[in-house]
């Protein structure tokens, strides 16, 4: 009888077991971060009870924010306590030195992209009554000027032209709910790359799609801004530091499960 030590893995069950894509596992082959330490007599991979641990020691350091090429160092350094302590002092200054950065800002994705397909279906007074004190007429200035002459916003200014105050306010509680669930995902360690993180990619996708149509490809594009622009940032830091970070890789980890859509960013 095979011990659970010896038993080894198919590349899809590996997969499974790690959360992650067979995509990324042979991602992880070609760049010699991971490699099955077997063959099947037809020539499949074949993971053993050692290369899972590992893959679970590189999706640790993915979750600090590690690059793939830091992370085979790091695990080339593990036996080494001192440089191991030496890059996670690294990353550790790193991502505190940009926190500080994206917290210096102001505003949030999903208010500018409900501002932005606002048009004058809300009064002034109505959108503070919505969308909070917090909400600044000048993200739709702003938002128009950005995205005014793409297909994106066509749809969106379209779709507004139909939508009530009760709309506005079921669109503004959906997203109260989502940032609820995800915070839940977040505290509890749920890996980006995971079940549950895809379904909350999902459900934000149908979100945006609300307001105008929503490639994986845009997707990316929108999760890409939530660590780029510091001002988008905040919105999710405010729920949770680091949540931004998390949002940004299930987003990403969701559309890799999709790569057949190529839909063009923002057209």
């Amino acid at each position: 009888m095979t011990s659970a030590v010896d038993r080894t893995y198919t590349v899809g069950q590996a997969a499974r077991l790690g959360g992650v894509t067979v995509r990324t596992l042979h991602h992880y082959e070609r760049i010699g971060l991971l490699l099955p330490s077997e063959r099947s007599r037809s020539g499949y991979r074949l993971y053993a009870r050692a290369d899972l641990d590992r893959l679970t020691r590189i999706l640790y350091y993915r979750e600090l924010g590690f690059g793939l090429d830091d992370i085979a160092t790091l695990l080339a350094d593990a036996a080494d306590p001192t440089a191991l302590g030496a890059h996670l002092d690294r990353q550790h200054r790193l991502l505190t030195e940009r926190l500080e950065r994206l917290r210096s800002m102001v505003a949030a994705i999903e208010k500018e992209r409900q501002a932005m397909a606002m048009g004058h279906q809300l009064s002034a007074e109505e959108k503070l009554e919505i969308f909070g004190a917090d909400y600044d007429p000048s993200w739709e200035a702003e938002a128009e000027q950005r995205w005014g002459g793409t297909r994106a916003w066509q749809q969106s200014t379209q779709r507004a032209k139909n939508y009530t105050k009760a709309d506005w306010q079921r669109i503004k509680d959906e997203g109260d709910a989502w940032n609820d669930a995800v915070r839940a995902a977040f505290a509890a360690g749920t890996p980006p790359a995971s079940d549950r993180a895809a379904e909350l990619a999902e459900r934000h996708r149908a979100m945006v799609a609300q307001h105008y149509d929503c490639s994986y490809a845009m997707h990316r594009q929108l999760a890409d801004m939530y660590i780029a622009d510091p001002r988008f940032t905040k919105n999710y830091e405010d729920i949770a530091p680091g949540l931004a970070q998390w949002v940004h890789d299930a987003i990403h980890a969701n559309a890799d499960r999709h790569l057949d859509d190529q839909g063009a960013p923002f057209g």
